[in-house]
């Protein structure tokens, strides 16, 4: 019987930490596999951790609010018939990492292996490969090393003097957040004087403010705002613009309503057309990493999406290979385990292409910024009556303006004009391409 133990997972490849939320078991208690373990908050979203393995649930070493490299060990679950750990083993798991790999030749390695290898300016070299190849697993398994050795290092006075964080509960520590009040002045109810929600709510507000009126903001709106700034500064942007003709498209959209089993959106038939568009137009289903245009071979459709706690970009994989039903049963659950913070970490991975569709909110058309490694991103505004000219005569229209961004080291002028002019004539005839 063989311990499993509980990492905490690589998002992204400039993800380095994650937070702790909340634990959705208590050590002690079983688990199944493939079940919610632990909620965190990484740089993307508030995601839930699975259970690797089916067991109980032991030796949880990171509590909420604890900022966790990735690669470390959280938990363990224990296999059925297996005794828990002692105090003093339970300590050292927090404080260790499991193997001790010698340096050996350089094999050939995945390319997500070697995205996050460079991602942490780490020599593949040094990573022993369980098979004929480096694999993402062998590269987590050496960071977690390092990392696990790196803890051992002896702590300054300092350090082993700082005072524990305030006793409270998830729900209150949000709260808190949210408010803008600070946990240590709040008086718990709770057992062991811990802060509950409710004293959070009712704690007077003029207590709250002291002196400053700084907004709390999330970790995903903080880092969105972080990367935002980095892609707006570093990659050139420019802009395409297209009004096209939604009439059929809006044919289409009731034709499905009335017809379909499932509800589709404006966005999924979006999602399908450029899906479609991309096969032909690999240029666009690409990446930009240090120096080189990476054509990538799947097409991943990222869906912005904003959630009260910042935006998040759940992703449609394959999109091109899915039926229209298919896209909009995928848009529907994505979205709505966006907004109750249910994303799961594969729910945000390897998007190629994003699209942002702010045509709900009655925007016309705007600008969006690209998500780096992507090269491209498409905005979309709202369908509006709008008098265009049809046959050199005055007519009203369903129109819609697109807005294609993009990075002008992968793409220039002329090969975002074609895609866009694809876009358009797919959107104004779009029935008889995709029944």
């Amino acid at each position: 019987m063989v311990t499993t133990q509980v990492i905490l997972p690589a998002l992204g490849m400039s993800q380095d930490t994650g937070k702790i939320i909340t634990w959705l078991k208590a050590s002690g208690e079983q688990v199944t596999k493939g079940e919610p373990l632990v909620e965190i908050e990484t740089d993307k979203a508030t995601v839930e951790i699975e259970a690797p393995a089916d067991g109980v649930l032991d030796q949880i070493v990171a509590e909420p609010g604890e900022e966790v490299p990735v690669g470390q060990v959280i938990a363990t679950i224990l296999a059925p018939g297996e005794k828990a750990a002692s105090a003093g083993e339970a300590t050292n798991i927090s404080r260790s990492s499991p193997g001790d790999h010698t340096r050996q030749p350089s094999l050939p390695a995945s390319p997500l292996a070697s995205r996050i290898a460079a991602e942490h300016n780490l020599d593949l070299s040094l990573v022993q490969a369980e098979g004929k190849r480096i694999q993402k697993a062998d590269v987590m398994t050496y960071l977690r090393n390092q990392q696990g050795a790196h803890k051992q290092q002896p702590t300054t006075p300092i350090a082993q003097t700082t005072p524990r964080l305030t006793m409270a509960s998830p729900k209150a520590r949000r709260l808190a957040a949210e408010q803008g009040k600070d946990l240590a002045q709040i008086k718990g109810s709770g057992p062991g004087g811990a802060v509950l929600a409710a004293d959070v709510v009712f704690m007077p507000q003029a207590a709250a403010v002291h002196e400053k009126q700084d907004q709390p903001l999330s970790t995903i709106w903080r880092i969105m705002a972080e990367r935002t700034t980095q892609s707006w500064t570093s990659v050139p942007h420019f802009y395409l613009v297209r009004e096209v003709n939604a009439s059929r498209l809006e044919t289409w959209y009731q034709h499905r309503r009335k017809h379909a089993a499932e509800q589709t959106s404006y966005t999924d038939l979006l999602v399908k057309i450029v899906a479609l568009a991309l096969r032909t137009s690999p240029r666009l289903n690409a990446s930009w990493r240090e120096g080189t245009l990476h054509l990538e071979q799947a097409i991943h459709i990222g869906l912005a999406v904003a959630t009260e706690h910042g935006l998040v970009v759940p992703v449609i994989h394959q999109a091109d290979r899915l039926s229209l039903q298919e896209i909009t049963r995928r848009r529907r659950d994505l979205v709505a385990r966006a907004l109750a913070r249910k994303l799961r970490p594969e729910d945000l991975r390897e998007a190629t292409f994003t699209i942002s569709n702010l045509g709900m909110y009655n925007i016309d058309a705007f600008n969006a910024i690209i998500q780096p490694p992507q090269v491209a991103i498409l905005a979309v505004g709202r369908i509006a009556e709008r008098v265009v000219p049809v046959q050199k005569q005055p007519m009203v229209q369903p129109t819609m303006m697109l807005t294609l961004s993009c990075d002008h080291r992968a793409v220039d002028g002329a090969l975002g004009a074609k895609f866009l002019s694809l876009l358009a004539d797919l959107i104004e005839e779009p029935l008889g391409l995709l029944q």
